[in-house]
């Protein structure tokens, strides 16, 4: 029964139903909206996809989503007119991290910190951060995610495999 549920679950979360593209998608999104990218890594993971493939696909995604991110925030009146600007208790809070930190590290970090984290990005692009700084630190904070969400999902998955068979 608990193997019902957990494959019920895999197939049907909205990301999953559509392979490595739901992936991409997903970590676009992910990258300023809280949705999580674990859930459709363990469940490729699970259907047989290369974890190569998968940590690829979620690495490119994500860093197109931190620079979309970045470029809402740059374009405040974009914002304004998609009406997603980040509530300012949360900006705040960014910023007062930023500060305390350092930019380079709070980017760096931003895809581990929950709502926080995804709108650093956006803090970034109104802040005018510089770009090319943005580039290597978030570039290099998304790969390191992207690794350890694909190398602990492997291991975890077979963990999942041999407690189920």
């Amino acid at each position: 029964m608990m193997t019902e549920i957990i494959h019920s679950v895999f197939r049907d979360a909205l990301f999953i139903k559509y392979g490595l593209l739901g992936l991409f998608f997903n970590g676009v999104f992910s990258s300023f909206i809280p949705i999580p990218t674990e859930l459709t890594v363990s469940a490729l993971l699970l259907g047989g996809i290369d974890p190569f493939e998968i940590f690829l696909t979620l690495t490119v995604g994500s860093i197109i989503g931190g620079y979309i991110a970045y470029y809402l925030g740059y374009n405040g009146r974009l914002l304004k007119k998609l009406r997603k600007t980040p509530e300012k208790k949360y900006e705040q809070k960014g910023i007062s991290i930023m500060s305390r930190y350092g930019w380079s590290t709070v980017i760096f970090l931003s895809p581990w910190i929950p709502i926080v984290g995804d709108i650093v990005s956006i803090v970034a692009g109104t802040k005018r951060y510089n770009i090319v700084k943005y580039t290597i630190f978030m570039t290099t904070g998304k790969t390191v995610k992207a690794i350890a969400i694909v190398f602990f999902g492997v291991h975890f998955i077979r963990w999942l495999v041999h407690v189920f068979h």
